[in-house]
């Protein structure tokens, strides 16, 4: 049941102002609005709850885990219920994302219990060593203490209150303090009662979790400016998270702010791909493109193609294919509002054919296809500018050489695809270099949406796909962004960590 309250340190509070909720179906909810003073008190406790949780062990931070985990799972029926009247987004949609939600959680918890990621070394003394001795050398790495965590609007679960940020910085030994989404403020709320439930389940400080509600920026400035916050996690816009990121630099203590932002994950479709299959490309590509309305930060907004015959039967296809799809309810108001900003700013940049319009009014998105040359792209670095929507653009490059001048223009991508069969292994070749420094993920036949949750993903990317081209917010290697290594020189054993003895 909905309280319309902060979870502060154990604690279900409200305020004196409030939101109303402002769902795709179904009632509206009213919450508290957080101030600075609801900050300073989460951050405060997840500081005195870190001298206790941050030396846990990884047997009772990996039962903690599991049990936020079983929780959630408890109360599927409750989060789908508000999940899909908050979003819009189908039942099947939600129950999947629950189970990534879990899933991850259940990953985090098995991966520490391994210990790998402690990245334990041992350099032994050398007394004897000319000309000069050397120490006892031991290494481990340590949680860094309390994470602020800003929920993300188009994964109100595998990306909010207990998602991947939260999971990970909680396996690393990490307090979190999480600043919830007002596009999904109830699936928030329902999610922190299942953490609240699995705290009191497993003797864990209360202050290991916040949540504090807000559809404003003052949460979000407090939490990544407090001098006891030690790293940021967040999934947004590019706009919103450069602010936070400037703040986070211009802290006394500047911090890591762990930016995931922005990416139009370019499709490179060689020649002999695209005249063996190119319509059935242009299929996958307009099903990829319109999945949950485009409302995914690895939607493939660009294809590559080199200009003839196959290029524009592919995007006739293209065009056929999207022609079929009907609108679809976007998220939120403002992201509505702002995908048609963006369709309108491309449809006006210079050389852009468009090959499919519609009307798009309200909450809702309807494809939108575009078509420029290769000069014309390379001449005009707005055209690379992310739409968060379901809108493709077409970039028609003269020759092979074109292609690769392209691929060197782009700035960061959380992805980049290349569709090829044997016979483009040495233009592939070529690519791959390129590809290799301006993203974090390069796939090959296939489409980029859906991320696996796994040891070897990695999802992030140079700027402004993230702002820390080292870490992914996907995946077990996220846990070395909430971990810095610390060396024990000459220590006693009875002194060292548990896990270095």
């Amino acid at each position: 049941m909905l309280t319309g309250k902060h979870l502060i340190a154990g604690e279900w509070s409200g305020g004196r102002e409030t939101f109303v909720s402002s769902p795709a179906h179904g009632d509206t909810h009213t919450f508290s609005i957080g101030t600075a003073e609801d900050v300073d008190k989460a951050v405060k406790a997840a500081e005195d709850a870190f001298w206790s949780y941050g030396y846990s062990s990884r047997k009772e931070r990996a039962a903690f885990l599991e049990a936020i985990a079983d929780e959630i799972e408890a109360r599927g029926e409750e989060i789908t219920a508000i999940g899909t009247s908050e979003t819009g987004l189908p039942e099947a949609r939600l129950q999947g994302e629950r189970g990534r939600t879990t899933g991850q959680l259940r990953l985090f918890a098995t991966h520490i219990l391994k210990g790998d990621y402690l990245d334990r070394r041992h350099d032994e003394a050398l007394p004897d060593r000319a000309p000069l001795p050397r120490p006892d050398l031991r290494m481990i790495e340590r949680p860094i203490g309390p994470v602020a965590v800003f929920g993300a609007s188009n994964f109100p679960l595998a990306f909010s209150t207990a998602g991947g940020d939260t999971a990970s910085a909680l396996a690393a030994g990490c307090p979190v303090v999480v600043k919830g989404h007002p596009a999904h403020p109830g699936t928030g709320e329902i999610v922190a009662q299942a953490i609240d439930a699995a705290i009191k389940k497993t003797g864990m400080h209360p202050g290991v979790f916040s949540l504090i509600q807000s559809n404003g920026i003052e949460v979000g400035q407090a939490l990544v400016q407090h001098p006891l916050i030690k790293a940021v996690g967040f999934t947004g816009s590019l706009g919103a998270g450069r602010a936070l990121f400037d703040l986070c630099a211009a802290r006394e203590e500047p911090i890591p702010f762990f930016g995931e932002l922005g990416s139009v994950n370019p499709m490179f479709l060689l020649p002999e791909a695209m005249k063996a299959r190119g319509t059935e490309i242009a299929k996958g590509w307009a099903g990829s493109l319109t999945m949950g309305a485009g409302q995914f930060c690895t939607n493939p907004g660009i294809a590559i193609v080199q200009e003839g015959a196959d290029a524009e039967a592919f995007a006739e296809q293209a065009t056929a294919s999207l022609k079929e799809v009907n609108a679809q309810t976007m998220l939120t108001d403002g992201i509505a509002a702002s995908y048609r900003k963006g369709v309108e700013r491309v449809s006006g940049e210079t050389g852009v054919r468009e090959l499919l319009t519609s009307t798009c009014d309200l909450r809702n998105a309807s494809p939108y296809l575009y078509q420029v040359s290769g000069d014309d792209w390379v001449a005009n670095h707005a055209l690379a500018e992310e739409v968060f929507g379901p809108m493709g653009i077409i970039v028609t490059a003269k020759d092979a050489a074109q292609v690769e001048a392209i691929a060197k223009s782009l700035e960061g991508q959380l992805t980049c695809t290349i569709h090829m069969d044997d016979g483009d292994t040495e233009e592939a070749k070529k690519l791959v270099p390129v590809l290799e420094r301006k993203a974090g993920r390069i796939l090959v036949n296939g489409f980029p949406t859906g991320v696996e949750v796994a040891d070897a993903m990695v999802h992030g990317g140079p700027y402004p796909a993230s702002t820390n081209f080292g870490a992914t917010s996907v995946g077990t290697l996220a846990i070395r962004r909430f971990l810095r290594p610390v060396s024990y020189q000459n220590m006693p054993e009875a002194l060292l960590p548990e896990d270095l003895r």
